[in-house]
């Protein structure tokens, strides 16, 4: 059984693709888009692109602040990207979404007594939000945000303050859980730490690293964790 677990949150507890496709699809529609399929795919690449950039190190605010101006300039639309930029913001501080089970499982972890520490890169605020909108924060003993922290995974600096704070964590008893196979499980091989990919869409593995292990359910995570 393992005593500490290090959570993503974006499509590993909450349902981040839910309400970003729902608030990006309320912009394009705004501002005039007709073809929305095409803008949100456009903006999905572009987003894809800026994040990965923010992962490697870059300044997250000029990234954000030009993302929609560039997806929307694609549709031939001129807008004012930081302005979008903060409605788009205001909208995911009400994502409330959770995956299916995600509750369930948090609850039986807790109950088993494994120490829940969520690691997560994102806006501070947004996050904190999201997570009091959804009645998540309960489950953690302790949360850990970029923004806050200074250092996006896959860095292995983001997981230094989570090492201060919990000296007892070794490989053997703790493990990081999460959807990206570039900031999550990256991120653990660069902190040394085991990793358990989430992966309920069953994507290849085309990367030139690999997860401790792979889970496609709450219940395959859960015997990972407590076996």
């Amino acid at each position: 059984m393992k005593k500490y677990a290090i959570i993503d949150l974006d499509d590993t507890l909450l349902d981040f693709t839910r309400g970003e496709n729902e608030g990006v699809t309320r912009l394009l529609q705004k501002y005039g888009v007709t073809d929305v399929q095409r803008g949100l795919a456009t903006y999905v690449k572009i987003n894809q692109d800026v994040w990965h950039q923010i992962e490697l190190g870059a300044d997250r605010a000029p990234l954000l602040d030009t993302r929609f101006a560039r997806a929307f300039g694609a549709m031939g639309v001129t807008v004012d990207g930081p302005a979008i930029e903060k409605q788009y913001k205001s909208m995911l501080d009400h994502n409330y979404y959770t995956l299916p089970g995600a509750t369930t499982f948090l609850t039986e972890l807790t109950r088993a007594g494994v120490t829940v520490i969520a690691g997560t890169n994102g806006t501070k605020s947004i996050q904190l939000n999201r997570l009091a909108g959804s009645q998540l924060t309960r489950f953690f003993d302790s949360i850990f945000i970029s923004e806050d922290v200074g250092y996006d995974k896959p860095d292995e600096r983001f997981f230094a303050p989570i090492f201060t704070q919990y000296p007892t964590m070794t490989t053997g008893n703790t493990v990081m859980i999460g959807d990206s196979l570039h900031s999550d499980i990256l991120g653990a091989t660069n902190a040394h730490l085991d990793s358990v990919w989430f992966n309920p869409r069953h994507t290849a593995n085309t990367a030139d690293y690999h997860p401790t292990y792979e889970a496609d359910s709450y219940a395959s995570l859960k015997h990972v964790l407590l076996a």
